[in-house]
C-alpha cells in the first residue's frame, strides 16, 4: 500500500519538483539528476511522514533543502570541476516556444542573484503557494513572507525591466 501512496504522492507533484529543480540546477542536463535526488530523498523518508503538515509541503520542503545542499555543494566543487554546457537534454515532448524560453531564463538569471532564502520563497510563490504554506515550508512567518516577497517583486522587477527595454 505505501508503494501505491508514494507513487501518488510522486505523480501529482513531480512537475512543481522539475521546476524547482531547473532553477536550482545548472542546464541542461542537471536538472534530471537533481530531479532524481530529490525523488529517491522523498522516497527514502516516506515512511516517516507523520501527517501534521500537507504532503504536498512536506513535498515541497523536501526538494528546496536537497536543491539548495546540491547548489551549495556544486558552489564549493565549482573551482575543480569543468561544465559541458554543449550537451542538451529536453524532458518535454513538445518544443519550447523561443520567447517563453527567453523570458525564463531572464527570470531565472534575476532569481538567481537573490539570496538562498529569497531564492526559495520566490520558486514556492511562482509554484501558486499561499504566504501561509510558504511560512509552512520555510519556517518564516507568514507577515514575514509578505514583507519578503514585497520586496524580491521590487528587486526582480529591477533586474528584469532594464534587459526587457
Amino acid at each position: 500500500m505505501q508503494n501505491q501512496d508514494f507513487q501518488k504522492v510522486l505523480e501529482s507533484n513531480k512537475e512543481k519538483i522539475y521546476r524547482i529543480c531547473r532553477v536550482y540546477a545548472v542546464s541542461p542536463i542537471e536538472p534530471q539528476d537533481l530531479f532524481q535526488e530529490v525523488i529517491f530523498q522523498i522516497w527514502k523518508s516516506f515512511s516517516s511522514f507523520k501527517g501534521k503538515s500537507n504532503i504536498d509541503t512536506w513535498v515541497y520542503r523536501i526538494a528546496i533543502n536537497v536543491c539548495m545542499r546540491s547548489k551549495l555543494k556544486l558552489e564549493k566543487q565549482s573551482n575543480k570541476t569543468l561544465r559541458f554546457e554543449s550537451i542538451k537534454f529536453m524532458i518535454s515532448d513538445t518544443p519550447p516556444d523561443e520567447s517563453q524560453e527567453e523570458k525564463y531564463k531572464l527570470l531565472k538569471a534575476c532569481i538567481l542573484t537573490l539570496n538562498e532564502s529569497d531564492t526559495s520563497i520566490i520558486i514556492l510563490y511562482l509554484e501558486d503557494l499561499s504566504y501561509k504554506d510558504i511560512a509552512i515550508i520555510t519556517g518564516l512567518t507568514e507577515n514575514h513572507i509578505a514583507v519578503k516577497m514585497k520586496r524580491i517583486r521590487k528587486r526582480l522587477f529591477d533586474c528584469i525591466n532594464p534587459k526587457i527595454s
